[in-house]
């Protein structure tokens, strides 16, 4: 059993009621740009173990007859095709998972903006797309100089050229598919139509990392860092804050470099800005939710082991930036970790050493670390995978889960009838033979119900894996890192 070290039920609680005094002094009209990922926040789950992966949408959902979604999406990423790393799939398509994901859960999505928009080609048949779809569209226009020129900015030839989005909720959710898309731009150029329309409204921000309220090096907050290292993002001292109140709170560089604008841009709209440092604008509450410190430090340090591993084998595979790993063993050494902190790590290049082909290993909930090795049968991911539903479920190392006789007609459909060279199971296979061989072997029934105590566990290959392998490991929620090479030395890999 995965311990706890985050109190989830108090988290709801103190964030609905913060977020409701937040709309009530703004004058009962709050535009929350929501960052980070609504409804499957894993990177919070597992550094803040207790953290369910759809909080935010259980906060929200207290609050949903008050709340409405505006999701934002930037012209250049749909003319581009940005692809969702975590998912595979553009931007735009995204935006289309989000309305489906929301309605199904009872949200009220409003509308869309399409942020930059300068007729681009892309962008203009994305908007009669969602129109065609009975979703209303607004356009948000290039500003020259922003976000310095302020005068420009906020006059009507700035954020009054934006198209005014209709809003009838008093809680404003601003979301997007991923980071860049103009999210802050939206809320305020809405200000300032509301204040045009004699309409006061507020902007609060709402982001779980980095945590306002613990050290500027504590583990969870440089396991932020260690999932932004792409994005350059810098964990800081709050200097505002600290001038303000003489209270000293933890922010990251883009919101500390952007606050005296954003502060110039309230004031001009509204008169006055209701704040005094960009940890002012946070309605985050994570910090006050914490239960136990040595459970949230020991799964932080294990994430920035994890995102440093995932450096390295984006650089094999030339499709991340080359500083990155270098920026991740800075973190790891103010964490005071290394690789030999993740043990299972170590049992995998053990087992892949012993045998002279690649292994995996998984790490269970009590500890214990399984091994599997590639065989003619089997990848050493599947492997693996059938050895710990084995010792998870008490059944005998030497029984065999699945016949050789459902495997081997597996294996001549993929070589001889579909083109593969590979004859071994991929886990997506392994699991289907698997349930087949449960409806009439019992052993196989019982080592299928195991399958949800992997969940959480952590797991190593000593080697980069297919795609289809990667997957079905983030499907049954299991932590993987591999070692940053290919099995082959081939230069195309699928």
């Amino acid at each position: 059993m995965q311990k706890i070290g985050f109190d989830n039920e108090k988290y709801l609680k103190l964030q609905s009621e913060h977020i409701r005094e937040r709309i009530a002094r703004s004058g009962n009209k709050l535009y929350l740009e929501f960052g980070g990922k609504l409804f499957d926040d894993y990177h919070a789950s597992r550094v803040l173990p207790g953290f369910a992966p759809d909080s935010k949408m259980k906060m929200l959902l207290q609050m949903k007859d008050s709340a409405e979604i505006v999701i934002v999406i930037n012209a250049s990423d749909i003319e581009k095709n940005k692809v969702r790393g975590d998912l595979g799939i553009t931007y735009d398509v995204d935006v289309l998972r989000l309305i489906d994901a929301f309605r199904a859960i009872g949200l009220y999505v409003g509308s869309v903006v399409i942020a930059q928009y300068a007729a681009q080609p892309a962008a203009e048949a994305f908007k009669h797309r969602l129109e065609h779809l009975g979703v209303k569209v607004y356009l948000h226009y290039p500003i020259a100089g922003y976000p310095s020129n302020i005068p420009l900015i906020v006059s009507d030839d700035g954020y009054g050229k934006n198209e005014y989005i209709e809003t009838t909720r008093p809680l404003v959710v601003v979301t997007a598919p991923g980071p860049g898309s103009g999210k802050m731009a939206v809320c305020l150029s809405q200000l300032y139509h509301e204040y045009k329309r004699g309409i006061k409204a507020g902007y609060s921000k709402f982001e779980t990392f980095p945590i306002w309220n613990l050290p500027l090096n504590h583990p969870v907050n440089l396991a932020y860092e260690a999932a932004t290292a792409d994005l350059n993002d810098v964990n800081m001292i709050d200097p505002f804050h600290l001038e303000a109140y003489g209270v000293t709170t933890v922010n990251y560089n883009r919101d500390v470099e952007i606050f005296p604008v954003l502060n110039a841009i309230l004031t001009r709209i509204a008169g006055e800005s209701p704040y005094k440092s960009p940890t002012d604008m946070g309605v985050n509450m994570a910090g006050m939710c914490i239960v136990d410190n040595d459970v949230v430090c020991q799964a932080s340090c294990q994430e920035i082991i994890r995102r440093y591993y995932q450096a390295l084998c984006d650089q094999r595979m030339g499709i991340g930036p080359e500083e990155a790993p270098y920026k991740l063993e800075l973190l790891m050494n103010k964490a005071g970790v290394d690789v030999s902190h993740r043990a299972v790590a170590q049992a995998a290049l053990d087992r892949a050493e012993s045998t002279g082909a690649p292994a995996a290993a998984i790490q269970l909930p009590d500890g214990t670390i399984v091994t599997g090795r590639t065989s003619a049968l089997l990848g050493a991911s599947s492997a693996v995978l059938l050895n710990s539903l084995k010792v998870l479920g008490g059944i005998g190392h030497n029984i065999h889960l699945i016949s050789p006789i459902i495997i081997e007609p597996i294996q001549h459909l993929k070589v001889d009838h579909l083109g593969n060279h590979n004859p071994r199971l991929h886990m997506d296979e392994t699991l289907i033979a698997l349930s087949i061989s449960a409806a009439t072997n019992p052993t196989a029934e019982i080592a299928m119900a195991q399958l949800d105590k992997l969940r959480g566990c952590e797991a190593h290959s000593s080697v980069i894996l297919s795609q289809v392998d990667v997957n079905v490991f983030k499907k049954l929620g299991i932590n993987l890192t591999s070692e940053p090479k290919y099995q082959t030395k081939k230069l195309y890999h699928k």
